[in-house]
């Protein structure tokens, strides 16, 4: 297969010599997906000429689906109000909410009123929905069928509502006369059915489902727990509004896991690899301002022991050791607790016992590199209180930030918030500043052995 690189330059060639015949096949023979990375590469009228050429091929709205959302105003620049309303109007009500958000706002009241009227009332309804709900992911576009129907009259019903539905047709649901949803008919169930028998009869009863307002992530929860390939969504009258698709949910757990990898690491999930320098800048300074913060924080925690140091020069190479294991180990912690969150393996009922659990380890792991790393302070200095206060510094610091590690995600989802937000920052900041004063403190109240020749 070529590379994204090589296809552009072809393409890029044929456009500029005009030979549009055959970079409309080029295109029509490449997948949506394979299509958007090379947008990224062409010029701004080259991106409106292949725009215009998927466009005919009724392909432009399944490119633009593709496209990494920070790429998108660079798109849109290059097209019309006119053009862009034509592309977006074919796209489902999931993906054209979440589109229409990276329109710039000067344009995007124009580009609204250029969509047919049932596209924008559509629209307006979703938009009604809380941000990150079911209701902004789900598609409308589904076949449910009715309760009382036979078997063949659900299959010519799926036949009869066309090509259209085919993506959400992985499971059919089943609906009373108040469209109340009452089961779900696998195809292959409905399939082998004798022609006469009801729906009603065939049906799995009360099948898992999610209320519109439901965070988006108890969908990708419940995918995964129950192994569906969709989920239907109701109100509260638990009537059928829509349908959320494996693929979307294979968005959302992209979206929710670089989300918590942005926040642990102190970033804006605004800020991609084709955001514009400016944006990354406005987003990264301010976490990288409190992280200065704490750095001086640590720094002065070090000062405070300034007369040991100057006494035993030898604390100030092994404080990056002592730092830098504990700061390791608080991450690992972190990371294993804020998974078991993220997965809804974890709840705060259960997180004493995990904190309990990473404490243990980080104990044990203390104990262990504490006795290789003394090992190696005797050797090279020939002083063995000086490994006697690293094996000590050694066992406390890993064995707090083993405990760190898991208690501030556990604070922060009791207090409602994301787990990941500032974690890595405030664990590294505690690991640091107690790493420092352990050491210190213990070299301190050791002084007179350490300074014995």
């Amino acid at each position: 297969m070529a590379t994204p690189g090589f296809t552009a330059r072809t393409l890029r060639r044929l456009l500029a010599s005009g030979v549009m015949t055959r970079a409309e096949r080029l295109l029509a023979k490449m997948p949506p997906a394979d299509v958007a990375p090379i947008l990224s590469d062409l010029t701004q009228d080259e991106i409106r000429t292949v725009i215009e050429l998927l466009f005919r091929q009724r392909r432009a709205a399944l490119v633009l689906r593709e496209l990494p959302p920070e790429m998108l105003p660079r798109l849109f620049d290059a097209l019309s109000d006119q053009r862009i309303a034509d592309v977006i109007a074919r796209l489902e009500i999931d993906d054209l909410i979440e589109l229409v958000e990276w329109i710039p706002e000067e344009r995007r009241g124009e580009v609204l009123q250029r969509l047919p009227d049932h596209r924008r009332e559509e629209l307006m309804k979703a938009a009604l929905y809380p941000e990150y709900s079911a209701g902004r992911v789900m598609t409308t576009n589904f076949v449910a069928l009715d309760e009382k129907m036979t078997a063949q009259e659900a299959i010519d019903s799926i036949r009869a509502a066309g090509s259209g539905n085919n993506e959400s047709i992985l499971y059919l649901y089943v609906v009373d006369d108040q469209r109340c949803l009452r089961g779900v008919v696998p195809i292959r169930r409905l399939v082998a059915a004798p022609p006469d028998r009801p729906v009603g009869e065939i049906m799995i009863p009360d099948p898992v489902c999610v209320r519109a307002e439901a965070d988006q992530e108890e969908v990708a929860v419940a995918v995964r727990r129950y192994d569906l390939l969709a989920v239907p969504v109701v109100d509260v009258d638990n009537r059928m509004l829509g349908v959320i698709t494996v693929d979307d949910v294979i968005d959302v757990i992209t979206e929710e896991a670089t989300e918590d990898i942005y926040h642990l690491a102190g970033l804006s999930d605004e800020d991609r690899v084709f955001s514009p320098a400016y944006v990354s800048i406005r987003k990264r300074l301010p976490w990288m301002l409190v992280n200065l913060g704490t750095c001086f924080l640590a720094a002065w925690v070090v000062g405070l022991f300034e007369r040991t140091i100057e006494q035993v020069v030898a604390l100030a190479v092994f404080m990056p050791v002592v730092a830098g294991m504990a700061g390791n180990g608080g991450t690992q912690s972190l990371t294993v607790i804020t998974r078991g969150i993220a997965l809804g393996e974890l709840e705060f009922s259960t997180g004493l016992r995990a904190a309990a659990k990473e404490l243990a380890v980080g104990l044990v792991i203390g104990v262990l590199t504490g006795l290789a790393s003394a090992g190696i302070a005797v050797f090279w200095h020939g002083s063995p209180a000086l490994g006697l206060a690293l094996f000590l510094a050694m066992v406390v610091a890993m064995a707090v930030s083993g405990l760190m590690g898991a208690a501030v995600p556990l604070a922060l989802k009791a207090l409602r918030q994301d787990p990941a937000l500032g974690s890595g920052v405030i664990v590294t900041t505690f690991t640091d500043v107690f790493s420092f004063f352990a050491f210190l403190g213990i070299a301190t109240l050791m002084l007179d052995r350490l300074l014995v020749p």
